[in-house]
């Protein structure tokens, strides 16, 4: 086991630094040999011996086999991480080909989530994730209904975090002409910014004795409010790559491959982990830092996606332990960021237009 506050020398750091990047790249054990013919170090090989076990008794390295070389711990991967991994910077030619594939296909954040996970996936080699995390209280910010014909209409709900549903409600008696919009403005009063657990009987009840005749008209609506918000918080998880991680020599074990996959497929366990996250900052899970067992050989790399200060999904990288973490950390941060440069030059437009509106009802 590492100690819990480390205080490695720096060539500790800069050997540590070397053996986790040489193993990122070749997968194999890294000697003492390989690090001085690749490092400016100016020390002997036996210095670097002794340093490399000093090292593994610390618990940063291990090493497999009494003649091979040593390869990173998780704690080793841990304290690169948190360490050891140079600044990630964002690219300008990056960050232009990110955007630009990013608003050839923005409209509803679904699309946004899915197309930032393949460009994850693309840009590192990895399983790209995107998730629409398990939502404790699902509220909607504006309710649309439109007329089909005299026995239906569709109901187009926007959710707080900007999530666009549409459900056809049909009823059993011809629907009055003046009813939609009066179902449409009660709606819009009493059920946005409100949870399903909120949406009480003596709210039912107001709006039934406020709709009067069409009073059957209620049931239906709220019914397919309830749905959706049932499908919202029920979470979602999309990969793409997942071709990606046959590529690697740990998941050649069919057995673990298969037991990963079936946790992936079966989705709970990951949208609960995410689900979990508060902040918005890039979140990195190593092994057995996971809660979830069959990822011990495997690294997690997330970012939650923010608009309006509500988390509305996360994207991100599953890959093995001993994935380049500069890389995904830079991916990771360049597309979050421009999809929060999205969300901004969203909002500017649409207080933009609101004032004007307010401009114009004034003259």
């Amino acid at each position: 086991m590492a100690n819990e506050n480390p205080v490695l020398s720096e060539r500790k750091k800069q050997i540590l630094k070397a053996i986790v990047e040489a193993h990122i790249e070749g997968g194999e054990p890294v000697g003492s040999k390989y690090i001085l013919q690749n490092t400016l170090m100016s020390c002997s090989s036996a210095t670097i011996r002794n340093e490399m076990a000093e090292l593994e008794q610390m618990g940063y390295l291990v090493q497999p086999h009494t003649s091979a070389g040593r390869v990173p711990s998780e704690a080793g991967y841990r304290f690169y991480v948190d360490a050891l991994v140079e600044q990630y910077a964002r690219t300008t030619h990056d960050v232009v080909k990110i955007n630009q594939l990013l608003k050839a296909k923005m409209t509803e954040i679904d699309q946004i989530l899915d197309t930032a996970s393949r460009l994850a996936s693309t840009m590192t080699n990895y399983t790209g994730i995107a998730i629409k995390p398990k939502a404790s209280s699902v509220t909607m910010s504006r309710f649309e209904i439109i007329s089909i014909d005299r026995k239906q209409f569709a109901m187009v709900m926007i959710t707080s975090g900007g999530t666009v549903k549409t459900k056809k409600v049909h009823t059993d008696m011809p629907i009055p002409d003046d009813a939609l919009p009066k179902l449409s403005e009660l709606i819009n009063v009493l059920l946005c910014g409100i949870g399903a657990d909120m949406i009480t009987l003596p709210i039912i009840m107001e709006m039934e004795n406020e709709m009067g005749d069409a009073a059957f008209l209620v049931n239906p609506a709220v019914k397919c409010v309830y749905e959706v918000m049932s499908e919202i918080d029920g979470g979602q998880l999309k990969f793409s790559g997942l071709n990606h991680l046959l590529k690697y020599p740990e998941y050649s074990d069919t057995q673990q491959l298969g037991q990963l996959l079936g946790t992936l497929e079966d989705q709970d366990e990951i949208l609960d982990l995410v689900s979990s996250a508060e902040s918005d900052e890039i979140n990195v899970l190593i092994g057995s830092e996971s809660p979830v067992k069959v990822m011990n050989n495997s690294a997690l790399v997330f970012k939650p996606i923010k608009k309006n200060g509500r988390t509305v999904g996360v994207i991100g990288v599953l890959g093995p332990r001993r994935m380049n973490y500069r890389q995904v950390l830079k991916t990771i941060d360049e597309i979050g960021g421009s999809i929060s440069v999205m969300f901004d030059e969203e909002k500017q437009l649409s207080d933009g237009s609101n004032r004007k509106a307010d401009d114009d009802g004034r003259q």
